[in-house]
């Protein structure tokens, strides 16, 4: 995740853009980052929001803002950045997640590195490099302009410090334009101007250096009143009679440049600019005699030999006295990996000592190595390196050079060297590297290079090998390409010539762990899910936990495994490719179902565990699924239970998919039906329909026809809650009970008749819904399952409630949250506490309804039940209009509308609609009210419910024409709700 304020606010995660903030939230996001590691109180934000005169609805918006800002985090997994503390918001970017930091870093490395003006100007050219326009664009708030002030005033400081040190190099002709650029922006910057007419009048443009001069004073005198200072008119004097101390320093004459062994460097080269940046950056100059180490590590065909010999050839001219190379051969086919004795004979040698003046040993060879860098400015790239070992004996000792390393392997033991860890390619520079190869194809066929990428897993290997194929195939077009790309069975194949392939340079990388690591590689292959834990990967390979952690961080080392979230461990899709070939050719049949079905039972049994946490309630109706043969450490609480799950969550999804390809039916319907409650209670409702869709499937293959009522009833309330498709959960709910009696499964019929009793409550028809629910009161009492006792209480007392029996109504509710609260049901406490506030205000006790409202709201916020969250804000906004709160119930369903937008909740969006349609009519905003009403009744027309006739008598009584007032400042023209 990365941050910027220098420039447009942005939140970008790695490879695309995060999910979108609007303006506002932006503009509290770049608050809060210009004050990064200090807590910012809530009235602290809302002064810098809007200044001394907020809108009445202000602290409201700032918790909506920061609630949107923790969502795009969460979707990012960057999360943990955002804090609550007692004296406010924290946020804490991690190092080169924030552009000003770095900025700040920079410039601070730069006044540190006085002894060295050309490390200095390096380290301020870097930084100005992070400047990407105005600062903080594309925001308004009342802190922007001082704000931007401030940021702009730091700019100009390193200007003019970065002039200062060219000026003292002699680099005058080099400065000339850039300070133009900075003086006009800024005329009455008054050290800026004496830099540009030192510049000029150095580079012999006397006239134009008092011209600026001359300008200037002029400028300051109309704006300000006032006359230059004494330094100004002492330069400007000494121009005129061309002082001698004006003259450019005197430099050395420059050293003869030293031997280039380098390698070709390749005229594609395409990205990789931050880490080009860092190596650059990193090189210390003449720093006390400091070697500078730099260890290149990355899966294979990511890129590093390119990466390191471009970086070499960049900074060639900083290194006169040579350019060394020598590839130690770790992982080249047919060779042994080269021992230090003949690498240092190579280093030797291009250094430009005789053969007969090298000595035998090896501890001679690398001491005469070790004095003739004495001293020297050598850059050597030792490429392909097996490991630490290897290289030690390579090392300069007390001498200004740099030393870039590249390995498939993270060298942990070379004490004191920088590690730079390679990705695969960033997709804009993917692209631009396969058009440099393929040429005018590419720009006409623009989707399916995306495609062929994709396939490629923007490795920079595969992408060059399959643009090479294409480039010398002019029959071919790129959809043709990708379309053989897509067959998994022969895409390692394509991606290979005669002389270098994909699968090749996995093989060597694999022949070279230990047998328990090729193990651990093989089986990890064989998994569905696109990423894997420690415990996971334990069971599946059968090892203790310390064991699997071991060969997992071996792997994730050797670079065949990615981390891309701490504690989770993930393969390169053709990475993963290679290890399901492996394991198909090394893996019996029975080993491998065997090391599926264990992993498939950790999932079921800690999911399980988990769901027992978070809705205990419902224990009776969800398989039991019993302990592994070694239990791992399953969720403890609610926190550990939404953790796991959310972690989760797509690779059980995945394994679902699998063991319903695999005829793994049972697993496939229990899982489902152990994940039903969390899918429908967080949202997920398309991973619900998705595997709901395949449960069901599997129960009819199987003929398991009480899985097969389980799963309609599960796919009915997706239907129901979340998309408001009444009628298709109708049909699923009757199916359900067709099935259930047939089958004598006396749980599913009395969960069957509770649905069709909420579904026809919901179309009115009280009768039916009574006596649904009151059959199915008494089943769920006879079963004892009391969360299902409590769901039929809940639904009658709303029954009671529309029926205007009011204390019946109280008395089912009070029931049905003792028992919600005594089995620790969060889900139905938040149902029923809105319930109740429903209630309540149909007997006209409004405050009583938002203080119960208000705790629905607070425990849906809490437990992340969205669409919970948005029923309770439209719950107190009726409230509030009731109350007469107009402004007030404007903001809290604006909120609901965004929330049930977000999460595609139809009801409460409808609902929200409707709500907004009555408020912007008492407010006299008849065509606002007019456009709401629309959108409510589209909805409602779509729902099949009787709302659909109320939001029309309404649309009917509107007059046809109004004059609109403005909009206060609390509506959603922000963007904030």
């Amino acid at each position: 995740m990365r941050f910027t304020v220098l420039g447009p606010v942005e939140a970008v995660a790695p490879g695309s853009a995060a999910p979108g903030l609007a303006p506002r939230h932006r503009a509290v996001l770049a608050y809060l980052l210009l004050h990064a590691g200090v807590a910012i109180s809530t009235d602290r934000l809302v002064e810098a929001m809007w200044g001394p005169l907020p809108p009445d609805s202000a602290r409201a918006q700032i918790q909506t803002t920061v609630a949107a800002i923790r969502r795009m985090l969460r979707a990012s997994e960057a999360d943990r950045m955002l804090v609550t503390r007692p004296a406010g918001y924290v946020i804490t970017p991690e190092p080169g997640q924030l552009d000003l930091d770095e900025f700040t870093g920079l410039t601070a490395q730069a006044s540190a590195a006085s002894g060295d003006p050309g490390e200095a100007v390096d380290r301020i050219r870097a930084a100005l490099a992070l400047w990407r326009g105005e600062p903080l664009a594309g925001i308004t708030a009342a802190y922007v302009e001082g704000a931007r002030a401030r940021l702009n005033g730091q700019l100009l400081t390193a200007v003019e410090r970065l002039a200062e040190l060219e000026l003292s190099r002699g680099r005058h002709d080099d400065l000339i334009e850039e300070l133009t650029v900075h003086a006009t922006a800024n005329p009455l910057r008054e050290r800026l101007c004496c830099q540009l007419m030192l510049a000029l009048h150095r580079a012999g443009r006397q006239t134009d250096a008092l011209h600026v001069a001359r300008t200037f004073r002029a400028t300051l005198a109309e704006e300000q009143g006032l006359d230059p200072g004494h330094a100004f008119n002492k330069l400007e004097q000494d121009i005129l009679r061309d002082a001698p101390d004006l003259r450019p320093p005197v430099t050395a004459p420059a050293k003869p440049q030293g031997g280039n062994f380098l390698p070709y460097d390749v005229p594609d080269f395409t990205g990789r600019e931050d880490e080009l940046d860092g190596l650059i950056r990193l090189w210390s100059g003449d720093g006390g005699g400091v070697v500078t180490i730099s260890a290149i590590d990355g899966m294979a065909g990511v890129g590093k030999t390119t990466l390191a010999v471009h970086a070499g050839h960049r900074l060639a001219d900083r290194f006169p006295d040579g350019q060394l190379f020598v590839d130690l051969q770790a992982h080249t086919a047919g060779q042994a990996p080269l021992d230090a004795g003949a690498a240092l004979e190579i280093l030797l040698g291009q250094l430009g000592v005789p053969a007969a003046q090298i000595p035998a040993s090896v501890s001679d060879r690398a001491a005469l190595w070790r004095s003739e860098l004495s001293g020297r400015r050598v850059l050597t790239v030792l490429d392909n390196a097996l490991g630490a070992d290897q290289v030690r004996p390579l090392l300069p000792g007390a001498s200004r050079a740099l030393v870039l390393i590249t390995s498939r392997r993270r060298l942990t033991d070379l004490d004191g060297a920088h590690a730079l860890s390679l990705d695969v390619l960033p997709a804009a520079d993917a692209v631009e590297l396969f058009a440099a190869i393929v040429g005018e194809r590419a720009a006409a066929e623009p989707l399916a290079v995306l495609d062929v990428l994709q396939l490629c897993g923007f490795l920079p290997l595969a992408v060059r090998i399959a643009a090479a194929r294409l480039h010398h195939r002019p029959r071919w077009t790129v959809a043709y390409l990708a379309d053989r790309l897509r067959d998994q069975r022969r895409r390692l194949s394509e991606l290979a010539t005669s002389e270098r392939g994909v699968a090749a340079a996995f093989t060597l990388s694999y022949e070279q762990l230990t047998p328990d690591q090729q193990r651990m590689f093989r089986l990890l292959g064989l998994q569905p899910g696109r990423d894997i834990s420690a415990e996971a990967a334990s069971t599946l390979a059968d090892l203790p936990l310390d064991d699997a952690e071991m060969l997992l961080e071996d792997l994730l080392d050797a670079h065949v495994l990615a981390q891309h979230q701490l504690g989770r461990y993930t393969f390169h899709d053709l990475l993963r490719e290679h290890a399901l070939a492996t394991a198909a050719a090394q893996e019996p049949a029975d080993a491998r179902r065997e090391a599926l079905g264990r992993l498939f039972h950790h999932y079921l049994h800690t999911a399980s565990t988990a769901i027992d946490h978070l809705y205990p309630e419902g224990r009776n109706r969800r398989p039991r699924i019993p302990a592994p043969a070694t239990p791992g450490s399953p969720p403890r609480d609610e926190a550990e239970a939404i953790t796991w799950l959310d972690g989760e969550r797509a690779n059980l999804m995945a394994t679902g998919q699998y063991a319903s390809e695999h005829d793994w039916h049972s697993h496939t319907s229990r899982l489902a039906a152990t994940l039903h409650r969390y899918l429908l209670g967080h949202a997920h409702q398309a991973d619900a329909m998705a595997l709901h869709g395949l449960a069901l499937r599997a129960g009819r293959r199987s003929g398991d026809t009480a899985a097969e009522a389980r799963t309609l009833l599960d796919l009915g309330e997706v239907h129901f809650w979340w998309h408001g498709a009444y009628e298709q959960a109708g049909e699923h709910y009757g199916q359900a009970l067709d099935l259930a009696r047939e089958s004598g499964d006396r749980g599913a019929e009395a969960r069957a008749l509770q649905n069709l009793g909420t579904l026809s409550a919901r179309r009115r028809e009280y009768d039916r819904a009574e006596d649904h629910c009151t059959r199915s009161l008494g089943l769920f009492r006879e079963l004892g399952d009391r969360g299902g006792e409590a769901r039929c209480l809940t639904d009658l007392g709303t029954v009671h409630e529309r029926r205007g029996r009011y204390e019946d109504a109280h008395e089912h509710h009070r029931q049905a949250l003792r028992v919600y609260r005594e089995t620790g049901s969060r889900i139905g406490e938040i149902i029923v506490l809105n319930n109740i506030g429903l209630l309540n205000q149909r007997q006209g006790r409004y405050d009583e309804a938002r203080r119960r409202h208000r705790e629905a709201l607070e425990l849906s916020r809490r437990y992340d039940f969205p669409g919970d969250e948005a029923e309770s804000l439209n719950a107190l906004a009726e409230a509030a209009r009731s109350l007469g709160d107009l402004a007030r119930a404007a903001t809290e369903h604006d909120t609901a509308l965004t929330l049930a937008r977000e999460f595609s909740y139809r009801p409460e969006q409808a609902r929200a609609h409707a709500g907004l349609a009555y408020v912007h009519r008492d407010l006299g905003r008849v065509d606002l009210a007019r456009d709401h009403a629309r959108e409510a009744l589209g909805l409602y027309l779509a729902l099949a419910v009787p709302d659909a006739d109320e939001i029309r008598a309404f649309l009917g009584a509107l007059p046809p024409t109004a004059n609109e007032p403005e909009a206060p400042e609390e509506s959603t023209a922000d963007g904030l709700s």
